[in-house]
């Protein structure tokens, strides 16, 4: 699905990313991790195409992605969580919904079903029925990242990158989220990727996690692995 070949973006004088090679199956649970600093959020800036002029490659369904910008990327089936929501306010739940879900329209993405229809479901499916005719000042800090897990989905991914959803979420608020996140995948066999700094919630979501270290893949294995791996253990923890 997803295929990253000798991918090396440069800030300056400053390597961010050093020849990544990464490859992520259909219906994939893949964990991101990493120290600050090390290469993550320019990795998914790279793939979603926040960042182009990077040198290697990204392709998505056979598709070489690097010429195409970010919405065209979206069109291609890769959606994008952010850890700051930044719905539109003066709208409610739904109505926020409605905006992607026109989008995949325009893709012929979601069938004979009604628009409106489609809505009410994705908002149940993330826990968020009740909320649905409220406007999103009023909503909680994890409504708040349902809700962008909701607005990532209406476009009807392949793709979902999930980017640091549960920072500074309580532990049954992780969990709500986990499961969530879960469900979606064994629901829709939509691939996920989780980048995130609580590892408890990575470790227990991923089927695979992928470390970076100084923008490098320094561990690519299964949680329990990666875990005790000597190389993860100096990136966090130092010599």
């Amino acid at each position: 699905m997803l295929k990253i070949q000798k991918l090396t973006k440069n800030f300056g004088g400053f390597t961010a990313l050093t020849d990544i090679n990464l490859e992520v199956e259909p219906g994939e649970r893949l964990g991101l991790i990493g120290p600050n600093g090390s290469g993550k959020t320019t990795l998914i800036n790279c793939v979603s195409g926040t960042i182009q002029d990077y040198e290697g490659n990204i392709h998505f369904n056979n598709d070489n992605l690097n010429s195409l910008v970010a919405h065209k990327r979206t069109r291609k089936g890769i959606s994008r969580s952010f850890q700051i929501p930044k719905p539109f306010s003066s709208m409610t739940v739904k109505q926020n919904l409605l905006i992607p879900l026109e989008f995949a329209v325009g893709l012929d993405k979601l069938g004979s079903i009604p628009i409106e229809e489609q809505a009410d479901q994705i908002i149940e499916e993330l826990g968020l029925s009740d909320k649905s005719n409220q406007l999103t000042l009023g909503l909680t800090q994890i409504e708040m990242r349902k809700l962008e897990l909701a607005r990532a989905m209406a476009v009807k991914p392949k793709l979902l990158i999930s980017d640091e959803t549960m920072a500074g979420l309580s532990s049954s608020e992780v969990d709500d989220i986990l499961k969530i996140l879960i469900n979606l995948n064994e629901k829709t066999k939509i691939t996920i990727i989780m980048i995130e700094h609580i590892m408890r919630a990575v470790m227990g979501f991923s089927e695979r996690v992928v470390c970076l270290d100084a923008g490098r893949i320094i561990a690519n294995a299964t949680p329990g692995e990666v875990i005790k791996n000597p190389a993860v253990e100096k990136a966090y923890l130092g010599e």
